[in-house]
């Protein structure tokens, strides 16, 4: 009960609480004490193939599944403790074997939050980056030399390793999107890490994906905001 006020509290704070779409399945949810929501899509936007054939809302995304969205698509999905929020032309695969927890983010963007207990390995062109309790955002453009792969740790903690340069491994802890990366593929660089910018997600989005699995974000209550 008391995580369903306290996410509560966070949707209404964040203006996610209104009628339509995903918020309103949250609140609905939340008051019936269904948080967190069953797994699967909760949300489908244009185009979103699974496994090449069209997919439809509550449709349960398995080990082995690929997702693809389409121009001005999203899919918003749940798979266990995790949520996601898949942006448009974005291609994205799950391991079949569940134990290894494998993500691959093969082309596009994608908001992702986990839970503190399902620790996953992301692949991405450029960098493998292990995470566990975090929330991260990607964007990956693709393949060749001159490749790169944005990468926000928003919060938590991650082992980020770029493809082209192994010894340049990280490992670092972040609050509130303190360290943004890109992770380049072009051996011409000095190094194959350099700081970013915050682009192209916000804490309301952090905050709808944590309120999908009962949760809200460790910065709730903080007063920061991106």
């Amino acid at each position: 009960m008391e995580n369903r006020r306290r996410t509560l509290k966070a949707l209404a704070a964040a203006g996610l609480l209104g009628p339509a779409g995903i918020s309103g399945l949250i609140r609905d949810a939340l008051a019936k004490g269904e948080v967190p929501l069953k797994t699967g899509l909760q949300k489908i936007r244009g185009e979103v193939l699974v496994n090449h054939r069209v997919a439809s809302e509550g449709q349960l995304i398995k080990p082995g599944d690929t997702i693809v969205t389409g121009r001005n698509s999203e899919a918003i999905y749940v798979i266990g403790q995790d949520a996601y929020m898949q942006r448009e032309l974005t291609t994205v695969s799950f391991g079949a074997d569940a134990l290894q927890n494998l993500m691959r983010v093969v082309s596009g963007k994608i908001l992702s939050v986990f839970g503190k207990n399902s620790g996953r390995s992301i692949q991405t062109s450029t960098a493998t980056i292990g995470i566990r309790g975090t929330g991260c955002y990607i964007e990956d453009e693709g393949t060749g030399a001159k490749a790169r792969t944005y990468f926000c740790l928003c919060y938590g903690s991650v082992d980020l390793t770029p493809k082209a340069a192994p010894q340049e491994a990280e490992s670092y802890t972040t609050t509130h999107h303190d360290r943004p990366m890109y992770v380049h593929n072009d051996m011409a660089m000095a190094k194959m890490m350099v700081p970013a910018e915050v682009i192209n997600h916000t804490d309301e989005e952090l905050t709808l994906l944590e309120g999908l699995v009962g949760r809200v974000t460790p910065f709730y209550g903080t007063g920061k905001k991106y």
